[in-house]
């Protein structure tokens, strides 16, 4: 078992959000600063999660402790190692938490055994770090086991779940059964929405803070359209020649170099002109790659001369995520079950994740180069990649699923598909932007100014930073920051997304 790794955090300047905020708001941001300083003088605010490396929790922590310690707040990362028994149990969990059988595996006593046994090391080797007046924010399932015995220490104990579903199931409430016993002592629990809060969870203890962006990171930072050209070309997604370097801004303002090579799985490479339809996202069963394949297949390309990408990071890179080799091994079985014709259409993207600057400057590229961004999301606690196509106005094809519903406005800021799973309606919502232009352009706008209003760092910060100063001084969870309702709503028949 891997031991507690410290994430290196370089602070980030805040002020900087004065060029996409309005004048009022980048106000609040400078006072929020000086008083979240002041609050938090002396102490620690500890982020402990289960990788440094890959998914939405790593997208959101890495900008959220930057401009906490660009703000004078002491915020740092620590990240829990685990062996495969400890990751396939988590992984379990993952995927009730959404409604979803998984591996079909069980959570009974010896998952337990095997759950305690991993965090019972990693709880002493955290309790020698963690102060009485510090704060510990502790993310998804994989940290559930560390409250009680970090609460002991004296420390302010926050849980954050960023997974859920929309209603409720006996799958889901294994899940919460299994973890409920571990929460009792957190002085907190966050859900990223107020229909993924648990059932059996104490009201007063309840959060809702909605995750949000970085637009200045690598990943979303402005990037002219040679430089797209130069960085895919590099990485072989496209094949163009580009007059300029593949750089970029590194998150400490330096220039970077793509020097990498996606692992691609394809005839040919792209070429600039190719309209495309592409999903970036982890190789998960709930993010169907397999059904984005398969219904574009079907679906649009007998209808028109698109492309589809689809991307993810590296299988072997992400240690929390045991299931993600498999499902890439299945979607490459897919693209080689293709007729020859279509198959020339079908580009599949491995990003190395050696260097995290450089994979997020590549996604950033295949972002800003896709005709369309899809999401077809079979469960979703709040899709980062989606608020990271909007951000870049690309319009958006998504599931009207988890927080994906929250962000966009269907109609109005993309498309919302009722059934994941009908091919039918994926099909037509992509053709349907495909064939008119102009829509699709509206759309884009739009959703880059919705981004702008509700899902960028300082609305984020600011919702941590008031529910902490709640906390330490007795005051118990914000009226701002507490459900709508207590919990998912519980129909007598709940059918499991499958």
């Amino acid at each position: 078992m891997d031991a507690i790794q410290r994430v290196p955090v370089a602070a980030m300047d805040p002020h900087r959000f004065r060029s996409v905020l309005p004048p009022p708001e980048f106000a609040a941001l400078v006072n929020l600063i000086e008083r979240s300083a002041a609050v938090l003088s002396g102490r620690v605010v500890w982020n402990v999660n289960s990788t440094a490396r890959g998914g939405g929790v790593v997208e959101l922590l890495r900008p959220l402790l930057g401009y906490s310690r660009g703000s004078g707040v002491d915020a740092r990362w620590l990240v829990i190692g685990g062996d495969p028994a400890f990751f396939s149990v988590t992984k379990r969990l993952h995927n009730h938490l959404h409604g979803t059988e998984g591996d079909g595996g069980q959570l009974g006593a010896p998952e337990r055994r095997t759950y305690d046994q991993v965090l019972a090391v990693h709880a002493g080797a955290l309790a020698k770090l963690v102060q009485p007046r510090d704060i510990v924010i502790l993310h998804d399932p994989q940290t559930a086991g560390l409250v009680s015995p970090l609460h002991g220490t004296g420390a302010t104990v926050i849980w954050r779940c960023h997974v859920g579903v929309d209603s409720s199931n006996r799958i889901a409430r294994e899940a919460w059964n299994f973890l409920l016993p571990y929460l009792g002592d957190a002085d907190a629990c966050i859900f990223s929405r107020a229909a993924f809060v648990w059932a059996g969870l104490p009201a007063s203890k309840l959060a809702v803070i909605q995750p949000s962006i970085d637009v200045f990171s690598p990943k979303n930072a402005e990037l002219a359209g040679d430089r797209v050209l130069a960085i895919l070309n590099r990485v072989g997604v496209l094949a163009h020649r580009s007059p300029g370097p593949p750089a970029f801004t590194r998150s400490d303002g330096t220039t970077g170099r793509v020097g990498c090579r996606a692992g691609m799985l394809q005839a040919e490479p792209l070429s600039p002109g190719d309209p495309v339809v592409a999903q970036i996202s982890r190789w998960d069963a709930l993010k169907d790659p397999l059904g984005v394949l398969r219904g574009f297949a079907a679906r649009v390309a007998p209808h028109s001369p698109a492309h589809l990408l689809l991307a993810g990071p590296a299988p072997a890179a992400v240690a929390d995520d045991p299931e993600g080799a498999d499902i890439f091994s299945a979607v490459c079985e897919a693209w080689h079950g293709l007729p020859n014709g279509l198959r020339d259409r079908v580009h599949l993207a491995a990003l190395p994740m050696d260097d995290v600057d450089e994979n997020a400057a590549v996604v950033n590229a295949l972002q800003r180069h896709a005709t369309i961004v899809v999401q077809k999301s079979i469960a979703e606690g709040f899709g980062l990649t989606v608020a990271e196509a909007m951000w870049k106005s690309r319009p958006v094809v998504a599931s009207r699923i988890g927080g994906i519903q929250d962000q966009i406005v269907d109609g109005e800021s993309g498309t919302l598909i009722s059934d994941p799973s009908d091919p039918v309606e994926f099909g037509a919502a992509i053709l349907g932007l495909l064939g008119d232009p102009s829509r699709a352009a509206r759309f884009g706008s739009a959703a880059h100014e919705r981004v702008r209003t509700h899902f960028l760092g300082p609305r984020h910060l600011a919702c941590y930073f008031e529910l902490i100063e709640h906390l330490i001084t007795g005051a118990g969870i914000p009226p701002t920051l507490a459900p709508d309702q207590p919990g998912p709503p519980e129909p007598d028949r709940l059918r499991a997304i499958s």
